[in-house]
């Protein structure tokens, strides 16, 4: 059968309406603007830079997640009362009817081995397994009273990027260059750097565009290798043949788009262009060997080597040629303490040295270039970890933690948030929240605040609704708004 014909015949009542408001529309706007508007060849840039509705205290965002949950209580929460309980029974009333991934039974409490640090003129208190980032902690945002309905990994961090728990919506940087575009017609709008080894736990739907058009995913660039898969052009294949083939595909899903009138008819026209202008831009501004070696040196990176070092820097470097949105996803941080590698002793030692040295560069440098007053930091990971002792581990030499959803910390920096500010706390043991307590869909309508949207407005009609990142949820948290 006829594809196009097929098309038709599937459409719903719905989509035929919809269609027929669009060429009226279309129709209308030709007769007031002129034959050429309505030409395919005029269709719209889906990534052109916009404007937000609102005044916006960022106009760029970077994240630092680290997939699997750091320990929050052993790095940016610290328990005196846990330390002097270690080793004893956890309260009944701390874990009445809570379920939890590898513990059954009770617990026992887990005071943290780590020693710690009041930090800058603000006096935020740090452990000393993240001693660089005592040298920016006045410009830090710590929010300890974070908390999620989710406690297992993928449904968590799909959760904290998605605002469900289940597959298919889109991720909050889909949303910000939905809503403003990027700044940069040669590289993409939105970033995702990968360091250990190891994709995200939710896949690429923690950086998906779910039902907005696929313009607004993330595209994959690696530190070694080629920088984008697929944009080098074939054997056999120049500059300029590549040219010609990519003029007859544009002409051809021009012709589907006047036909069809489907907006990912538009993205593929877009996304072939896009990598057309990457195969110049993006070797050059992924190329971190050309940065002066005291740059280098400051963030613990190597040129070719797949590291959040380089990663921190390479988010840098795209966020100053324009880029809307970069995500960094960091593998390990799941501290179980099934090993000496998830041991909040020497294990958290080690693998902190590789986050901690690098997120502080990245702030640093940020300040350096002017471009920390508007650009975002986030660091987070999807959920808290337990204070006590996770059950399969709990009589073996390695000191780890549960998951945990009640109450966990992240910090932010920069891009219109407090610095030196400390909002919220947790209660003597850590369990839950003592004040101000923050959802992650507030943390969402925060962010959507701060780029400059009402979280409510910011919205994409899909399957006979309007979605929105944070659902039918979320308010602003004010007091962290410089």
């Amino acid at each position: 059968m006829d594809p196009i014909f097929e098309h038709r015949l599937l459409a719903t009542r719905r989509h035929l309406l919809g269609s027929m408001a669009g060429g009226i529309g279309g129709l209308a706007m030709r007769d007031l603007l002129g034959a050429g508007a309505a030409s395919p060849g005029a269709a719209l840039d889906p990534m052109m830079a916009k404007q937000p509705p609102l005044p916006a205290k960022a106009k760029r965002m970077i994240v630092i997640h680290l997939t699997g949950s750091p320990p929050h209580l052993d790095l940016y929460d610290n328990k005196p009362e846990l330390v002097k309980h270690d080793g004893e029974d956890c309260p009944a009333e701390t874990i009445a009817g809570k379920k939890f991934a590898f513990t059954s039974g009770t617990p026992k409490l887990l005071g943290t081995p780590r020693k710690w640090v009041r930090c800058g003129e603000s006096g935020i208190e740090l452990s000393d397994a993240i001693p660089n980032l005592h040298r920016v902690a006045d410009k830090l945002c710590l929010v300890k009273s974070m908390f999620t309905d989710q406690f297992n990994h993928a449904p968590a961090e799909l959760m904290v990027y998605t605002g469900s728990p289940r597959a298919g919506r889109p991720s909050l940087g889909s949303w910000a260059t939905y809503g403003l575009g990027s700044e940069n017609a040669n590289l993409p709008g939105f970033v995702v750097l990968i360091s250990s080894g190891v994709q995200p736990n939710g896949g690429t739907s923690s950086f998906g565009a779910g039902f907005l058009p696929s313009v607004y995913q993330g595209v994959q660039c690696r530190s070694k290798g080629d920088p984008v898969l697929y944009v080098s052009d074939p054997p056999g294949m120049d500059r300029a043949m590549r040219r010609v083939s990519l003029d007859a595909l544009r002409d051809l899903n021009e012709l589907q788009a006047r036909e069809l009138g489907n907006p990912e008819t538009v993205t593929r026209i877009a996304q072939y262009e896009l990598a057309y202008r990457m195969q110049a831009s993006v070797p050059a501004v992924m190329d971190i060997s050309r940065e002066p070696q005291e740059v280098l040196e400051a963030y613990g990176a190597k040129p070719g080597s797949p590291s959040l070092a380089n990663n921190c820097l390479l988010a840098r470097r795209l966020v100053e040629q324009g880029v809307r949105f970069v995500h960094l996803f960091d593998w390990g941080w799941d501290f179980h303490g099934t090993g000496p590698q998830e041991d909040i002793r020497d294990g958290l030692t080690t693998k902190a040295a590789t986050f901690d040295k690098p997120a502080a560069a990245l702030i640093e440098d940020l300040e350096q270039r002017g471009l920390l007053e508007d650009t975002l930091v986030l660091c987070t990971g999807e959920f808290g970890r337990t204070p006590f002792r996770e059950g399969r581990t709990a009589s073996r030499d390695s000191l780890g933690r549960d998951h945990y959803p009640d109450c966990y910390s992240i910090w932010m920096a920069g891009g219109g948030v407090k610095p030196g500010y400390v909002h919220g706390a947790s209660d003597d043991l850590g369990f839950k929240a003592a004040r101000d307590q923050v959802h992650i869909h507030d943390l969402q309508a925060t962010i959507l605040h701060l780029l400059g949207f009402d979280h409510t407005k910011l919205t994409y009609r899909f399957q006979g609704r309007d979605f929105r990142l944070t659902d039918v949820h979320g308010h602003v948290v004010k007091e962290i708004l410089a």
